[in-house]
């Protein structure tokens, strides 16, 4: 089982810095793409990111481990591998060596999932880390304290996310993004799930979007289609997450 810091070191080749060209500390937003893999759409949320100050980490979940695309759609969105709390153990890690570098502000984190990402960051929120959990040895050597603010896009609530309804343990800002086409979840039920975690105490907005489960990515793959007009709707309301939960330094 990794530690953090060997998880971290197994992540790093593969994930992808944007920002302004400079070494100020800034806020970070932290994006975890769906069950699928890195698609399309990451880059376009990571540049508005950008171009509002904030850097933006783009995290590989699959290359480290050598899978292919064709084989997570085999494997991790049928469920057989990687669930949400080993998924989390990627998302801890990325907090723990981004929050080391000195062009981030540790203390002005977003975490931002799409699907199976946002189910993983469910996980990370809601998790007991005071033990070997979401596969790595030494869950709690990382502070959740700089993680202000959440985007989960249409994240996976299904049947086999058994701890779904599990009370946060970290309550950040969140904005959870709920596709009314969705075909794996109830618009009902991923309401109920996050009024769940409204009971925290956290600042919890959620949005029906009028698509399919990834709306926001460019693709044909039906039940799921691709929505551009929805898709600037739904960047722009990211930008406007990050831009309520901290002042960038001025780019330039």
């Amino acid at each position: 089982m990794d530690t953090l810091s060997a998880r971290w070191a197994r992540l790093l080749p593969f994930t992808t810095v944007v920002g302004p060209d400079d070494d100020r500390p800034r806020p970070t937003a932290l994006l975890f793409h769906g069950c699928g893999g890195l698609r399309g759409h990451l880059p376009m949320y990571a540049a508005a990111a950008k171009a509002a100050g904030w850097r933006a980490v783009i995290v590989d979940s699959y290359a480290p481990r050598g899978w292919s695309r064709q084989f997570a759609m085999a494997t991790v969105c049928t469920g057989l591998l990687l669930r949400g709390h080993e998924r989390a153990g990627d998302i801890l890690a990325t907090i723990q060596g981004v929050s080391q570098r000195p062009d981030v502000d540790g203390a002005k984190l977003v975490l931002a999932g799409w699907s199976h990402g946002g189910w993983g960051i469910m996980e990370a929120m809601s998790a007991d880390r005071s033990g070997p959990s979401l596969g790595v040895a030494d869950p709690g050597a990382v502070s959740l304290d700089g993680v202000q603010a959440t985007y989960l896009a249409y994240p996976y609530v299904g049947i086999a996310a058994l701890n779904r309804m599990r009370p946060w343990k970290h309550c950040p800002k969140t904005l959870a993004v709920i596709s009314a086409k969705d075909h794996l979840t109830t618009v009902r039920n991923a309401e109920r799930v996050h009024a769940m975690v409204r009971n925290c105490g956290t600042d919890i907005e959620t949005w029906i979007a009028d698509g399919t489960h990834s709306f926001d990515e460019p693709m044909t793959a039906l039940p799921m289609r691709y929505d551009p007009d929805l898709t600037q709707e739904a960047i722009r309301r990211f930008v406007a997450l990050l831009e309520d939960t901290a002042v960038a330094p001025p780019v330039g």
